[in-house]
Order: structure tokens, then C-alpha cells, then sequence
């Protein structure tokens, strides 16, 4: 018998950016240069490659997010341990809603979303810069 799907990817994602608190990009663009903020980039390595990111973000893929912020994980990156306001985006906005979402079910106390992700941070004329 084949397995029946009850609830869609769009449901979640939707779900998720109902939950996690968001930011807009025109707020986040002002605070690039913010010592309390951290943008994350939740964007596979190729695809940063290709298209570039947000200067100084932390890189940790949507693949990898879970691990990187583990203390017990051999992934783990110590710059999940800064008190910061982390600033979660992706290409759109939904791999980085469900990872931010994962992220505060994890423990991370301040996280954002970035409305419309790196596409509206290009849109709006944010910085960026290559790998």
C-alpha cells in the first residue's frame, strides 16, 4: 500500500513562517555592520558559489544547520555559541524559516528570518560578496 503524504511541503514552510519571528530585509540591510548580529546563510556551497552571500555570513547549509549548532556534534561551529541575534536566510525564505524554526526548537533563543531571503537582499540593493 503506498504511503499517503498528510500534510504538504507548503503547509510546513507556511507553518514555519508563522512561527519564527521575521525580519525585513530594508531592517537588515542597516545592521550588516552590527557587532549583535550574526546572518546565517542556510544555502547549499554551490549555490552561495554561484550567486555570492551576505558579507561575513556564517555558512551552514540547510543539510548540515542541526549539526553545526550541536556543542555535542564533531560538526559544531563555535559561532553558534555567541550571544548574537542570528539573522537565518536562504534563496526566498523557506529553507531558512523551516531551519530557523528547527534552530529555536534547538535552543537558540534569538533568530529571524530574513523576509524574501537573499533574492530581496539583492533586490534591495543589500552588499554582498563571493566565496
Amino acid at each position: 500500500m503506498p504511503q499517503k503524504i498528510i500534510k504538504s511541503s507548503k503547509q510546513i514552510v507556511q507553518e514555519a513562517f508563522e512561527s519564527v519571528p521575521k525580519i525585513d530585509v530594508n531592517e537588515a540591510i542597516s545592521l550588516l555592520e552590527s557587532k549583535k548580529h550574526q546572518f546565517v546563510d542556510l544555502r547549499d556551497y554551490e549555490e552561495v558559489k554561484e550567486k555570492g552571500q551576505i558579507p561575513n555570513a556564517l555558512l551552514s547549509s540547510r543539510g548540515m544547520m542541526e549539526f553545526h549548532l550541536d556543542p555535542e556534534s564533531p560538526a559544531h561551529k563555535s559561532e553558534f555559541n555567541q550571544d548574537k541575534i542570528f539573522i537565518f536566510y536562504c534563496a526566498t525564505g523557506g529553507r531558512s524559516a523551516l531551519a530557523a524554526k528547527v534552530a529555536i526548537e534547538m535552543g537558540l533563543k534569538t533568530v529571524l528570518n530574513l523576509t524574501g531571503g537573499f533574492s530581496s537582499w539583492k533586490k534591495a540593493g543589500g552588499k554582498t560578496s563571493n566565496l
